[in-house]
């Protein structure tokens, strides 16, 4: 390590945000511009280069992480971008989106804030593309072998690019008119700014990989005859059937998942759209589900100019420290969090009876009710206990013009006949069932990322894509020298 003392002598410092005030008028990425490389070496510093670094553990990636802190510390850009970028494809989006699980492993984190591992993780990304340190890495030569994968989100990137890198021809097949998947459209710009994927696209196109969109397989595209195109193919689709919430008034106008909402959003800032047709301007909004999706509405609504917006979370509110007992060092905790779309609705105040920010906390929804034109007008609660039980005398209804649900996503949807037209073999939680290869059914059919794990974390979409592309290596040359970091049965640690 650099400085033996930096954990004892330097204090936590994170990447700051811009003022609520100035960053709601925009759609620019929440931090400071220019303001993390003056912090980020002494925060690499407090990185103590533990014997046994649990944030590899944490992290399905097992990302090198006391390797890349030292050398920013050093300021060895260069080096540390080449050992960021031998575990992990796209740091740059890992670094913006990423819950950070490894900052929950940090040994250091047992009784002192964590190291500010995803800062650091993003401050070398970009650093790297400043400074020209992730050039495109085509081939030296190709294999002759064909792979196409279906859907461009992280599992369908990382796949890709690690199979061209290996020499093989691949095309990957997006049913969007924009490459990305949930990135592209599900993910707001505050969040992430697109330039940093279409930087990486661009790469992608450079080193070989080829991109077909607005390309629904098994629509467009017979699943069945792509597979007799290819040598192999890797389905990488994502987990898109969102989760439904059957109470009375569902059917009203104005309810709508929050996949109907954010892609609208997006597209306004791609230019698509001058405003979005689902806008919260004026309205009264209130979004079910306490989840990331629906801290993403958060965010777009205020951008928006809603009148109110309130989010409900079925959990109790959690503590703001790790409960020692039911979640020990080094699993994720669930605590109380502050996302940046959080921090904007607590500022401006846009739920005046919510319990904390814009959440009302073991909260439950019994049903809506609407005016004489069919319009959502109205959202009836009632709070729960630990066992979601609704509490006697705790009924209450909110104001709502908007309801977006964010109840989160069961598996792969069949709409398209993908799944039918394979004969592909599915679990009974909704996902696609495959063997210790990532093989599903269908021979020389692959499976990766949520269409097959289930709703999970953008280090394991990244992590699924790597593994699956050594499985396919394997499988059409025999062998494989692509590194696998996870297995199809690995999980995250927990009690």
């Amino acid at each position: 390590m650099a400085d033996p003392k930096g954990f004892m002598t330097t204090p936590r410092e994170e990447w700051p945000r811009r003022p609520v005030a100035e960053r709601v008028q925009d759609w620019d990425e929440v931090y400071v511009p220019g303001a993390l490389l003056p912090i980020v070496t002494k925060q690499a510093d407090r990185c103590m280069d533990c014997g046994v670094p649990f944030c590899h553990e944490a992290c399905p990636l097992g990302n090198l992480i006391p390797e890349w802190n030292d050398l920013v510390s050093r300021e060895d850009w260069r080096a540390a971008a080449d050992r960021l970028h031998a575990t992990n494809n796209f740091p740059e989006f890992t670094g913006r989106l990423c819950p950070a699980p490894c900052e929950a492993g940090c040994v250091l984190a047992i009784n002192q804030p964590a190291v500010t591992i995803k800062n650091v993780e993003v401050a070398i990304a970009d650093r790297a593309w400043t400074d020209g340190f992730a050039p495109p890495r085509p081939p030296d030569r190709l294999s002759g072998r064909t792979v196409a994968v279906i859907g461009s989100g992280p599992t369908g990137l990382a796949a890709a690019q690690q199979l061209t890198r290996a020499g093989h021809t691949v095309a990957v097949y997006e049913r969007d008119d924009r490459l990305g998947g949930l990135m592209r459209y599900g993910i707001p710009e505050f969040k992430m700014e697109k330039r940093h994927l279409e930087r990486r696209l661009e790469q992608m196109r450079a080193e070989g990989t080829k991109f077909r969109t607005s390309t629904t397989v098994g629509r467009d595209i017979g699943a069945a005859e792509l597979r007799a195109r290819y040598d192999a193919v890797v389905i990488a689709t994502g987990a898109t059937a969102w989760r439904e919430l059957a109470v009375p008034g569902r059917e009203l106008t104005g309810i709508h998942q929050a996949m109907e909402y954010l892609p609208l959003a997006n597209r306004v800032c791609e230019g698509d759209l001058a405003a979005s047709p689902l806008s919260a301007a004026g309205k009264h909004v209130v979004i079910v589900g306490g989840g990331d999706t629906g801290a993403d509405c958060l965010g777009t609504a205020v951008r928006e100019e809603a009148a109110s917006v309130t989010q409900l979370d079925i959990y109790a509110q959690p503590d703001a420290e790790r409960d020692e007992d039911a979640e020990p060092w080094p699993t994720y905790p669930k605590i109380y969090r502050l996302s940046a779309a959080h921090e904007e609705a607590r500022d401006l105040e846009t739920a005046p009876a919510a319990d904390a920010d814009a959440r009302l906390f073991a909260a439950s929804t019994l049903h809506f009710e609407g005016d004489g034109d069919g319009h959502v007008r109205s959202l009836h609660l009632v709070e729960v206990d630990a066992e979601r039980s609704p509490l006697d005398g705790s009924g209450r209804s909110l104001p709502a013009d908007l309801v977006l649900l964010a109840l989160g996503f069961s598996g792969p949807g069949r709409e398209d006949g993908l799944i039918g037209q394979l004969g592909l073999a599915m679990a009974p939680r909704g996902t696609i069932t495959r063997d210790a290869d990532f093989a599903t059914s269908a021979r020389g059919v692959f499976v990766a990322g949520d269409a097959a794990r289930g709703q999970s974390l953008i280090v394991w979409a990244i992590a699924e894509g790597r593994a699956v592309a050594a499985a396919v290596d394997r499988y059409l040359t025999g062998s494989s020298q692509l590194p696998a970091p996870i297995g199809p049965y690995d999980r995250p640690m927990t009690v």
